[in-house]
């Protein structure tokens, strides 16, 4: 059994015996044909394990706190779809270009307040970060999250996330690629 097998093992049971905030029940995975449209709307394609969480697992509604958004509905609790907030705070960025919006680094799963945890699509292992524009510049609302999606939902499952009530408090690392991944591309001489 490959580690995204056992990891999808894991996690289908512990969606199956939980449910976030706002959701009633688990909702149905995403056929194929829906992550091809996602895929062709971002631009890019999902890493293989969040994109195999949606197809075998459910359209979000599952993981910490209010779950992981749905790929391209709307959730039950008014939540944006991942792939519309993606577009929605990259426009933003193009807008407000103080607050950029790091292409490839999608939304999915809202924490409240404006917090998101976001998946870093352009790195072979799918680092999750932490989203919390509550800072005073976009360059200190960046914060490496976990290592891996693996990690992140292996954290989840076992409750030891930085957002679950115990003594222990954990302070994340900031997210050095931010002005990098964000920075204008460099103009080409004519």
């Amino acid at each position: 059994m490959t580690e995204i097998e056992q990891v999808l093992t894991r996690v289908a049971v512990q969606a199956r015996d939980s449910r976030p905030w706002g959701w009633p029940s688990l909702p149905a995975p995403v056929d194929a044909a829906t992550l091809d449209r996602a895929r062709e709307t971002l631009g890019f394609p999902l890493p293989p394990l969040l994109a195999a969480l949606y197809e075998q697992v459910g359209d979000g509604g599952f993981g910490p706190s209010y779950g992981l958004l749905p790929l391209l509905d709307a959730a039950p609790s008014g939540e944006p779809a991942v792939v519309a907030q993606y577009l929605a705070n990259r426009e933003y960025g193009r807008k407000n270009p103080e607050w950029p919006w790091p292409e490839g680094v999608l939304p999915i799963s809202h924490w409240g307040c404006g917090m998101y945890a976001c998946v870093d699509c352009r790195t072979p292992q799918a680092t999750v970060l932490l989203y919390e524009p509550n800072a005073d510049a976009a360059d200190g609302a960046w914060f490496v999250d976990a290592p891996t999606l693996t990690d992140w939902l292996c954290v989840w499952m076992d409750g030891t996330g930085w957002y679950e009530e115990t003594d222990e408090g954990t302070d994340l690392q900031p997210w050095d690629d931010f002005r990098i991944r964000t920075a204008p591309a460099p103009q080409q001489a004519p």
